[in-house]
Protein backbone atom coordinates (compact mmCIF):
# COMPACT_ATOMS: atom_id res chain seq x y z
CA UNK A 1 0.00 0.00 0.00
CA UNK A 2 2.84 2.42 1.08
CA UNK A 3 4.86 1.90 -2.97
CA UNK A 4 0.74 2.14 -4.24
CA UNK A 5 0.95 5.73 -2.28
CA UNK A 6 4.07 7.00 -3.42
CA UNK A 7 3.29 5.86 -7.18
CA UNK A 8 0.29 8.04 -7.20
CA UNK A 9 2.15 11.05 -5.65
CA UNK A 10 4.96 10.95 -8.31
CA UNK A 11 2.13 10.85 -10.79
CA UNK A 12 0.53 13.95 -8.96
CA UNK A 13 3.95 15.58 -9.17
CA UNK A 14 5.00 14.87 -12.41
CA UNK A 15 1.36 15.77 -14.15
CA UNK A 16 2.38 19.32 -12.69
CA UNK A 17 5.73 18.93 -13.85
CA UNK A 18 5.22 18.09 -17.23
CA UNK A 19 1.32 19.79 -17.94
CA UNK A 20 0.28 16.73 -18.36
CA UNK A 21 -3.65 15.45 -18.73
CA UNK A 22 -4.58 11.94 -18.06
CA UNK A 23 -7.13 10.88 -20.57
CA UNK A 24 -8.92 7.67 -18.83
CA UNK A 25 -11.18 4.96 -21.03
CA UNK A 26 -14.28 3.81 -18.94
CA UNK A 27 -12.86 0.02 -19.14
CA UNK A 28 -9.53 1.00 -17.58
CA UNK A 29 -8.26 -0.58 -13.96
CA UNK A 30 -9.98 1.46 -10.87
CA UNK A 31 -6.52 2.86 -10.22
CA UNK A 32 -6.32 4.55 -13.15
CA UNK A 33 -9.76 5.99 -13.49
CA UNK A 34 -8.73 7.23 -9.50
CA UNK A 35 -6.42 9.63 -11.19
CA UNK A 36 -8.66 10.73 -14.05
CA UNK A 37 -8.58 14.29 -15.51
CA UNK A 38 -11.21 12.98 -17.64
CA UNK A 39 -12.67 9.48 -17.82
CA UNK A 40 -14.85 8.77 -20.71
CA UNK A 41 -15.74 7.29 -23.91
CA UNK A 42 -14.28 7.21 -27.28
CA UNK A 43 -15.97 10.11 -28.34
CA UNK A 44 -15.62 12.07 -25.23
CA UNK A 45 -12.08 11.39 -24.83
CA UNK A 46 -11.73 12.54 -28.92
CA UNK A 47 -13.11 15.61 -28.37
CA UNK A 48 -11.22 16.14 -25.19
CA UNK A 49 -7.45 15.62 -26.66
CA UNK A 50 -8.67 18.14 -28.91
CA UNK A 51 -9.74 21.03 -26.68
CA UNK A 52 -8.36 20.33 -23.38
CA UNK A 53 -4.77 22.51 -22.22
CA UNK A 54 -1.84 20.75 -21.56
CA UNK A 55 1.56 20.04 -23.26
CA UNK A 56 1.32 16.17 -22.23
CA UNK A 57 -1.70 13.92 -23.18
CA UNK A 58 -1.34 10.57 -21.18
CA UNK A 59 -3.84 8.28 -23.00
CA UNK A 60 -4.50 5.50 -20.30
CA UNK A 61 -6.44 3.21 -22.87
CA UNK A 62 -5.44 0.97 -25.78
CA UNK A 63 -3.31 2.27 -29.51
CA UNK A 64 -5.96 3.65 -31.25
CA UNK A 65 -7.33 5.83 -28.49
CA UNK A 66 -3.78 7.62 -28.48
CA UNK A 67 -3.25 7.85 -32.33
CA UNK A 68 -6.44 9.73 -32.43
CA UNK A 69 -5.18 12.16 -29.79
CA UNK A 70 -2.22 12.40 -31.69
CA UNK A 71 -3.53 13.20 -34.88
CA UNK A 72 -6.00 15.92 -33.25
CA UNK A 73 -3.21 17.35 -31.31
CA UNK A 74 0.19 16.70 -33.64
CA UNK A 75 1.69 19.87 -31.43
CA UNK A 76 1.24 17.56 -27.86
CA UNK A 77 3.28 15.21 -27.16
CA UNK A 78 1.03 11.59 -26.76
CA UNK A 79 1.86 9.02 -24.38
CA UNK A 80 0.26 5.34 -24.22
CA UNK A 81 2.34 4.09 -20.93
CA UNK A 82 1.12 0.34 -21.94
CA UNK A 83 2.65 0.29 -25.34
CA UNK A 84 1.19 -3.03 -26.39
CA UNK A 85 -2.33 -1.98 -25.35
CA UNK A 86 -3.84 -3.07 -28.84
CA UNK A 87 -7.60 -3.47 -29.78
CA UNK A 88 -7.65 -7.06 -31.66
CA UNK A 89 -10.98 -5.46 -33.70
CA UNK A 90 -8.81 -2.64 -34.98
CA UNK A 91 -6.41 -5.05 -36.09
CA UNK A 92 -9.27 -6.86 -38.23
CA UNK A 93 -8.97 -4.76 -40.78
CA UNK A 94 -6.23 -2.65 -43.15
CA UNK A 95 -6.19 -0.11 -45.04
CA UNK A 96 -5.61 -2.52 -48.35
CA UNK A 97 -8.45 -4.36 -47.53
CA UNK A 98 -10.56 -1.28 -47.42
CA UNK A 99 -9.43 0.28 -50.21
CA UNK A 100 -10.62 -3.09 -52.08
CA UNK A 101 -13.59 -3.01 -50.89
CA UNK A 102 -13.84 0.45 -51.82
CA UNK A 103 -13.15 -0.03 -55.02
CA UNK A 104 -16.12 -2.83 -55.45
CA UNK A 105 -18.61 -0.13 -54.32
CA UNK A 106 -17.00 2.78 -55.91
CA UNK A 107 -20.01 4.82 -54.84
CA UNK A 108 -20.49 3.92 -51.20
CA UNK A 109 -19.58 6.35 -48.43
CA UNK A 110 -17.29 5.08 -45.79
CA UNK A 111 -17.94 4.69 -42.33
CA UNK A 112 -15.24 4.13 -39.89
CA UNK A 113 -15.73 3.18 -36.45
CA UNK A 114 -12.81 4.87 -34.28
CA UNK A 115 -11.58 1.81 -33.40
CA UNK A 116 -9.30 1.89 -35.94
CA UNK A 117 -6.07 2.51 -37.07
CA UNK A 118 -4.58 5.76 -38.18
CA UNK A 119 -4.07 3.95 -41.69
CA UNK A 120 -8.00 2.93 -41.89
CA UNK A 121 -8.86 5.69 -40.76
CA UNK A 122 -7.00 7.86 -44.19
CA UNK A 123 -9.35 5.87 -46.46
CA UNK A 124 -12.46 6.77 -44.36
CA UNK A 125 -14.83 9.80 -45.08
CA UNK A 126 -16.21 9.94 -41.57
CA UNK A 127 -15.48 7.95 -37.98
CA UNK A 128 -18.27 7.70 -35.64
CA UNK A 129 -17.92 6.30 -32.16
CA UNK A 130 -20.58 3.77 -30.65
CA UNK A 131 -22.63 6.27 -28.95
CA UNK A 132 -23.21 8.68 -32.48
CA UNK A 133 -23.17 5.68 -35.02
CA UNK A 134 -26.35 6.26 -36.22
CA UNK A 135 -26.17 9.71 -36.65
CA UNK A 136 -22.79 9.67 -38.65
CA UNK A 137 -24.15 6.80 -40.88
CA UNK A 138 -27.46 9.06 -41.63
CA UNK A 139 -25.52 12.05 -41.93
CA UNK A 140 -23.46 10.85 -45.43
CA UNK A 141 -25.21 11.61 -48.61
CA UNK A 142 -24.60 8.57 -50.31
CA UNK A 143 -27.40 5.71 -49.89
CA UNK A 144 -24.63 2.74 -49.69
CA UNK A 145 -22.37 2.96 -46.35
CA UNK A 146 -19.42 0.92 -45.99
CA UNK A 147 -19.05 0.03 -42.40
CA UNK A 148 -16.06 -1.07 -40.82
CA UNK A 149 -14.88 -2.93 -38.52
CA UNK A 150 -17.83 -3.70 -35.93
CA UNK A 151 -20.32 -5.84 -37.91
CA UNK A 152 -22.48 -5.67 -34.78
CA UNK A 153 -22.23 -1.70 -34.71
CA UNK A 154 -22.90 -1.88 -38.18
CA UNK A 155 -25.94 -3.82 -37.84
CA UNK A 156 -27.62 -1.95 -34.93
CA UNK A 157 -27.11 1.10 -37.09
CA UNK A 158 -29.21 -0.03 -39.58
CA UNK A 159 -32.06 -0.60 -37.50
CA UNK A 160 -32.18 3.19 -37.61
CA UNK A 161 -31.54 4.16 -41.14
CA UNK A 162 -32.45 3.87 -44.62
CA UNK A 163 -29.48 3.59 -46.05
CA UNK A 164 -27.85 0.26 -47.05
CA UNK A 165 -24.96 -0.38 -45.10
CA UNK A 166 -22.21 -2.72 -45.76
CA UNK A 167 -20.77 -4.68 -42.81
CA UNK A 168 -17.45 -5.59 -42.42
CA UNK A 169 -17.10 -8.73 -40.32
CA UNK A 170 -15.10 -7.69 -37.60
CA UNK A 171 -16.27 -7.64 -33.86
CA UNK A 172 -15.03 -7.10 -29.95
CA UNK A 173 -13.85 -9.96 -28.43
CA UNK A 174 -15.19 -9.33 -25.53
CA UNK A 175 -19.34 -7.98 -26.53
CA UNK A 176 -19.38 -10.73 -29.00
CA UNK A 177 -18.96 -13.59 -26.29
CA UNK A 178 -22.01 -12.26 -24.39
CA UNK A 179 -24.86 -14.18 -25.77
CA UNK A 180 -28.36 -14.58 -25.15
CA UNK A 181 -28.41 -17.31 -22.65
CA UNK A 182 -26.45 -15.24 -20.66
CA UNK A 183 -29.17 -12.31 -20.53
CA UNK A 184 -31.77 -14.95 -19.65
CA UNK A 185 -29.74 -16.20 -16.74
CA UNK A 186 -29.23 -12.30 -15.53
CA UNK A 187 -32.78 -12.07 -15.97
CA UNK A 188 -33.36 -15.15 -13.49
CA UNK A 189 -31.02 -13.85 -11.01
CA UNK A 190 -31.95 -10.38 -11.14
CA UNK A 191 -36.00 -10.66 -11.73
CA UNK A 192 -36.35 -6.71 -11.37
CA UNK A 193 -33.10 -5.61 -13.26
CA UNK A 194 -33.07 -3.17 -16.16
CA UNK A 195 -30.37 -4.86 -18.56
CA UNK A 196 -28.45 -2.21 -20.80
CA UNK A 197 -26.15 -3.17 -23.04
CA UNK A 198 -23.43 -1.70 -25.66
CA UNK A 199 -24.14 -2.23 -29.34
CA UNK A 200 -20.98 -3.60 -29.84
CA UNK A 201 -23.22 -6.76 -29.01
CA UNK A 202 -24.36 -9.27 -31.63
CA UNK A 203 -28.12 -8.54 -32.53
CA UNK A 204 -29.79 -11.18 -30.72
CA UNK A 205 -28.51 -9.88 -27.50
CA UNK A 206 -29.50 -6.49 -28.28
CA UNK A 207 -33.03 -7.62 -28.69
CA UNK A 208 -33.30 -8.95 -25.04
CA UNK A 209 -32.12 -5.51 -23.98
CA UNK A 210 -34.17 -2.66 -22.18
CA UNK A 211 -31.37 0.07 -23.59
CA UNK A 212 -28.74 -0.33 -26.07
CA UNK A 213 -26.01 2.97 -25.39
CA UNK A 214 -22.38 3.66 -25.61
CA UNK A 215 -20.20 3.33 -22.04
CA UNK A 216 -21.11 6.94 -20.85
CA UNK A 217 -24.96 6.85 -22.11
CA UNK A 218 -24.97 3.19 -19.74
CA UNK A 219 -23.45 5.97 -16.99
CA UNK A 220 -26.30 8.32 -17.68
CA UNK A 221 -29.20 5.88 -18.13
CA UNK A 222 -28.39 4.28 -14.74
CA UNK A 223 -27.56 7.92 -12.99
CA UNK A 224 -31.06 9.26 -13.93
CA UNK A 225 -33.00 6.39 -13.69
CA UNK A 226 -35.68 5.84 -10.97
CA UNK A 227 -34.92 2.54 -11.75
CA UNK A 228 -32.89 1.09 -8.92
CA UNK A 229 -31.24 -2.24 -10.18
CA UNK A 230 -29.20 -3.23 -13.44
CA UNK A 231 -27.53 -5.37 -15.13
CA UNK A 232 -24.71 -3.86 -17.03
CA UNK A 233 -23.70 -5.83 -20.48
CA UNK A 234 -20.33 -4.43 -21.42
CA UNK A 235 -16.67 -4.49 -20.09
CA UNK A 236 -16.44 -4.64 -16.30
CA UNK A 237 -14.57 -1.63 -16.02
CA UNK A 238 -17.59 0.24 -16.21
CA UNK A 239 -19.02 -0.59 -12.69
CA UNK A 240 -16.25 1.20 -10.88
CA UNK A 241 -17.47 4.27 -12.63
CA UNK A 242 -21.11 3.43 -11.78
CA UNK A 243 -20.33 2.82 -8.27
CA UNK A 244 -19.01 6.10 -7.86
CA UNK A 245 -21.28 8.38 -9.51
CA UNK A 246 -24.56 6.66 -9.20
CA UNK A 247 -25.09 6.05 -5.63
CA UNK A 248 -27.87 4.25 -4.77
CA UNK A 249 -28.20 1.90 -7.50
CA UNK A 250 -26.62 -1.63 -7.64
CA UNK A 251 -25.09 -2.82 -11.04
CA UNK A 252 -24.54 -6.51 -12.21
CA UNK A 253 -22.57 -7.34 -14.98
CA UNK A 254 -24.33 -9.43 -17.07
CA UNK A 255 -20.98 -11.51 -18.06
CA UNK A 256 -18.11 -11.49 -15.11
CA UNK A 257 -16.07 -12.51 -17.58
CA UNK A 258 -16.61 -9.79 -19.90
CA UNK A 259 -12.86 -8.46 -19.44
CA UNK A 260 -10.90 -6.52 -21.82
CA UNK A 261 -6.98 -7.65 -21.05
CA UNK A 262 -5.58 -4.83 -23.13
CA UNK A 263 -7.47 -2.35 -21.12
CA UNK A 264 -6.46 -3.70 -18.14
CA UNK A 265 -2.53 -3.72 -19.11
CA UNK A 266 -2.23 -0.14 -17.74
CA UNK A 267 -1.10 -0.40 -14.35
CA UNK A 268 0.39 3.15 -12.10
CA UNK A 269 4.09 2.32 -12.58
CA UNK A 270 3.94 2.39 -16.68
CA UNK A 271 1.34 5.75 -16.22
CA UNK A 272 4.24 7.25 -13.80
CA UNK A 273 7.22 6.01 -15.66
CA UNK A 274 5.87 6.76 -18.92
CA UNK A 275 5.55 10.40 -17.74
CA UNK A 276 9.11 10.31 -16.28
CA UNK A 277 10.68 9.71 -19.87
CA UNK A 278 7.69 10.52 -21.93
CA UNK A 279 7.76 7.45 -23.43
CA UNK A 280 6.37 5.84 -25.43
CA UNK A 281 5.29 8.69 -27.73
CA UNK A 282 2.99 8.11 -30.39
CA UNK A 283 3.43 9.95 -33.36
CA UNK A 284 1.35 9.40 -36.84
CA UNK A 285 2.69 9.92 -40.32
CA UNK A 286 1.88 13.30 -41.46
CA UNK A 287 0.89 12.14 -44.74
CA UNK A 288 -1.30 9.60 -42.43
CA UNK A 289 -2.57 12.35 -40.10
CA UNK A 290 -3.43 15.05 -42.39
CA UNK A 291 -6.41 12.54 -44.20
CA UNK A 292 -7.25 10.74 -41.07
CA UNK A 293 -7.50 13.86 -39.61
CA UNK A 294 -10.49 15.02 -41.98
CA UNK A 295 -12.89 11.91 -41.18
CA UNK A 296 -12.13 12.77 -36.95
CA UNK A 297 -13.05 16.11 -37.67
CA UNK A 298 -16.15 15.43 -39.69
CA UNK A 299 -17.24 13.41 -37.03
CA UNK A 300 -16.59 16.04 -34.53
CA UNK A 301 -18.49 18.53 -36.44
CA UNK A 302 -21.76 17.41 -36.25
CA UNK A 303 -24.26 18.44 -33.48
Amino acid sequence: MQDTDRIRQEIRQLKEERNAILLVHNYQPAEIQDLADLTGDSLELSRAAATMDGDVIVFCGVDFMAETAAILSPEKTVLLPAEDACCPMAQMITADELKLVKSRHPDAAVVCYVNTSADVKAESDICCTSSNAVKVVNSVEQDEVIFVPDQNLGRYAQRFTRKTILPWEGFCIVHDRITPVMVENAKKAHPGAQVLVHPECRPEVIDLADTVASTSGIIRQVCTSAQREFIIGTEVGILHRLAKECPGKTCYPLSPAAVCRNMKKTSLALVRDSMATLKPRIVVPEDIAERAKGAIERMLALP
